[in-house]
């Protein structure tokens, strides 16, 4: 049951990230859109955090798992297969671009809750690290080679026709999770509580928790330099340092790898020094590496940016795998998605605000800049976790 849960996820994981590449492309390619205009497409892809991230909790108890994943996969790609269709009758606009990143960005939010509520019923408590390990180490590997199919792709087809690829993706995800046995849903809460209070329930267990409350500051202090790479990213390397397409994939690629170091290093790091010391350490490590971003340039000086790019994304994934699974472990489980959602609603939520930050920064000083800010914004993640109890624990548990 796992492996297909996995193929399911890996799959739909692999075409996101070639449309990752290819919708800001789209936009500053073939409609010339301003660092402003891809912050916008970037905040619609998340603003559904803010808008249904904390019901998605209360959603995934009360409908059929199985089906309400299915069914999420099958609306994000619908939405996608627009673009294809409309830049083949000649009406592709950013409004579209901006209607997609939405509709894709709802859809997801209860599907990730879902997903992250689905894996504890069929791992077990003690294998949840090294398949928490192994489902970031497969999305650091699908950012890898996503990435930079997408950006060959938008250079040899042009970005909606390699769009077509990520919609055909959810279809595929859609038929493998329809094949699973049906999911039953978490155990409930209180009989007779309304939606309102089941909310306010996990918002008050993780807001007043020693450890999942400065966790989900990180992670939202996290996103917010996050939102902002994703809007900066495709401009800087396009218009700053003069980049082609397939480039910017393999450029925007090293955070996959990055990313699948870090995946595959955790499960030692937290033998080593504990939970609580890969916490701290890692996000000290990504902090430096973002300062390394605006410090690239142009020709062979694009490396740097590689560089820093792979070491921001290997410090994030490690916090995001200790993180996950302190929640997963350590949350009763009728709690279990109105935590999920809570934290997600906090921390993605701040996506969309950094990406438009971002986008508007760079507008008034240009995108080095805006970088350059962005990586002071970083040091607040090591911060968060140094002013509080995490710094004495060796182990979150």
């Amino acid at each position: 049951m796992f492996w297909r849960y996995w193929t399911a996820s890996t799959v739909s994981r692999f075409g996101d990230e070639v449309t990752r590449v290819a919708l800001p492309l789209i936009a500053v390619v073939a409609l010339h859109a301003t660092a402003l205009q891809v912050g916008l497409i970037t905040a619609a892809g998340y603003v559904a955090w803010l808008v249904v991230g904390l019901p998605a909790g209360v959603l995934v108890h009360r409908l059929p798992l199985r089906g309400t994943q299915v069914t999420m996969d099958l609306v994000r790609g619908v939405a996608v297969a627009s673009v294809p269709v409309a830049g083949a009758f000649g009406v592709l606009g950013l409004p579209q671009l901006v209607v997609v990143a939405l509709l894709v960005g709802l859809a997801g939010v209860v599907f990730d809750v879902g997903n992250s509520t689905f894996l504890p019923s069929i791992v077990a408590k003690e294998q949840l690290t090294a398949r928490n390990s192994l489902l970031s180490g497969t999305s650091a590997a699908t950012e890898l080679a996503g990435p930079s199919l997408g950006g060959v792709l938008v250079q040899l087809l042009g970005g909606a026709v390699s769009m077509v690829l990520d919609a055909v993706s959810y279809l595929v995800s859609a038929l493998l999770l329809r094949s699973l046995p049906r999911a039953e849903p978490p155990p409930g809460g209180r009989p007779g509580v309304g939606i309102r209070e089941q909310i306010r329930e996990g918002w008050h267990y993780v807001t007043r928790h020693p450890v999942l409350g400065p966790c989900a500051a990180d992670a939202t202090a996290v996103n917010f330099v996050c939102g902002g790479l994703m809007a900066l990213t495709p401009v800087f390397l396009v218009r700053t340092l003069d980049a082609p397409a397939a480039a910017v994939g393999a450029l925007m690629a090293t955070g996959g790898l990055g990313s699948l170091v870090g995946a595959a290093l955790t499960p030692r790091l937290v033998a080593r020094i504990g939970s609580g010391g890969a916490l701290r350490w890692s996000a000290l490590v990504a902090s430096l590496f973002v300062f390394l971003l605006p410090a690239a340039g142009p020709g062979w000086a694009t490396l740097v940016f590689a560089v820093g790019n792979a070491g921001f994304s290997a410090g994030v994934v490690v916090t995001s795998i200790v993180t996950r699974t302190h929640r997963q472990t350590q949350t009763p489980p009728e709690l279990l998605p109105r935590v999920m959602a809570t934290v997600r609603f906090v921390s993605w939520g701040a996506i969309p605000v950094g990406a438009l930050a971002a986008g508007a920064a760079s507008t008034a000083w240009g995108s080095r800049t805006a970088l350059l800010l962005l990586a002071v914004a970083s040091l607040a993640s090591p911060a968060i976790l140094l002013a509080g109890p995490i710094r004495r624990l060796r182990d979150l548990a």
